[in-house]
């Protein structure tokens, strides 16, 4: 590797990893309140283990909370995500669902009520040119690893996996922050015995199957992404692929040669909730930018709009969004505080990393947000629609970057607006 270039690495999880299955639940709760009751207030969490889910809270809503209808709920997210054979500790018929909800506190809706944020907090969003939807490489590429591992798990074109899954992507990056190729690729997935063999003996995932999972998910996966970015110089290793078995040292290798890691532990037969317990809000890196930008440290998951914590962070995506795609800089990144109770945010700071263009100071970009975009609790909500059963779908395959109709904050209809503003200032 040049010594002006350099490596970055992001991850992914699959929608059936444990954390990602109790970040599911969380917003799928979430959403059966808003569907019946778009002012409901929800701090759900969620935790799974061995065939048990433990929901519990603070809601306050006229949606119906049964422990009937919250079992529902929970049996039929389990079973859509994939965790059907009671054979592999948990499942959606065996599970047992325990259910501990109970009404927000009403010290938090005196302020709430007025049009106050729900919590104190920092919120941060960010956004880059390095993919077309202005989101970092890494993760962008790590997301779309574990979101067609799902769809060729359910589909059956690959019948050995189970639906607990990690992608890791590291990207060789130019000395000016330009990606230069993709270097390294991990992926571990949960896989069952039809797939096994002793070594030494010890299981052993077969490496017969290491290959299916490089040629029927990896590989086309890469260069679909990237011949739709319009970068295929990335796969300069496209015909030099090095598999690094389980226990060997990754070899030192030309720079057009990229190193794939599949199940490097050797074998993953016991995974999900029953390999592992899950937890709402545990994987908020890989909700958000991979690493890329910074993180206020509040999870998503599980919180109605009026939680600051997940709208404001949303609010900030879109911003910086939209001051990328105006071409006011190739990099951005938008911090916003709040005080509980209070509707204005306390700061707005932004960063370009030196990127800005028409002679804009990261201050004015700033003083620009605070003319072009709402950012009280109510104004965020009002702008990207939020009151809606939206959210179940957010988590898994990332909150940022997806441009689907129902994620608001993934529009760029202010850069219009935005790039009118600096060029009649100009």
């Amino acid at each position: 590797m040049s010594q002006d270039r350099y490596l970055f690495t992001s991850e992914s999880v699959s929608m059936g990893h444990p954390d990602k299955v109790a970040d599911q639940i969380s917003d799928a709760i979430l959403d059966h309140c808003l569907a019946a009751d778009p002012t409901s207030r929800v701090a759900c969490e969620t935790l799974v283990t061995t065939d048990l889910v433990v929901v519990a809270g603070e809601i306050t809503t006229r949606a119906d909370l049964s422990r009937s209808t919250v079992d529902r709920v929970v049996r039929d997210v389990i079973r859509e995500i994939g965790y059907v054979d009671p054979r592999i500790g948990f499942a959606a018929d065996t599970a047992q669902v325990l259910c501990q909800l109970h009404a927000q506190s009403t010290n938090i809706a005196q302020g709430v009520d007025v049009g106050g944020a729900g919590d104190q907090g920092m919120m941060f969003g960010f956004a880059c040119t390095e993919t077309r939807t202005f989101m970092p490489l890494p993760i962008y590429l790590a997301h779309r690893l574990v979101e067609n591992h799902a769809r060729l798990r359910k589909s059956g074109e690959l019948p050995f996996v189970r639906p607990d899954a990690k992608s890791q992507v590291t990207i060789e990056y130019n000395g000016d922050g330009t990606p230069h190729r993709i270097h390294t690729i991990v992926l571990s997935t949960q896989h069952d015995e039809s797939v096994m063999e002793t070594k030494n003996g010890k299981p052993y995932f077969k490496d017969e199957a290491r290959r299916v999972i490089i040629d029927r998910l990896i590989m086309p996966t890469l260069r679909e992404e990237t011949q739709r970015e319009g970068k295929n110089d990335l796969l300069q290793g496209k015909d030099k692929i090095r598999l690094v078995l389980p226990g060997e040292d990754p070899p030192t290798v030309g720079s057009d040669t990229i190193l794939f890691h599949i199940n490097p532990t050797g074998c993953f037969l016991e995974g999900g909730p029953h390999g592992d317990c899950g937890l709402t809000g545990r994987k908020i890196i890989v909700d958000t930018y991979g690493g890329r930008g910074r993180h206020g440290g509040g999870a998503f998951s599980g919180k109605d709009p009026t939680k600051v914590d997940r709208s404001a962070a949303y609010a900030c995506r879109y911003i910086a969004k939209n001051v990328v795609a105006a071409g006011l800089a190739t990099q951005c990144e938008v911090q916003v505080s709040y005080a509980i109770g209070y509707p204005d945010p306390l700061n707005i700071w932004v960063s370009t990393f030196g990127t800005a263009r028409y002679g804009l100071t990261d201050e004015q970009i700033a003083e620009l947000i605070r003319t072009h975009f709402q950012l009280t609790p109510r104004g965020i909500i009002e702008t990207l629609d939020l009151r809606r059963p939206i959210y179940r779908e957010t988590a898994r395959h990332g909150h940022f970057g997806r441009e689907l109709p129902t994620f608001g904050w993934e529009r760029t209809d202010k850069a219009a607006l935005l790039k009118a503003a600096v060029t009649k200032a100009a």
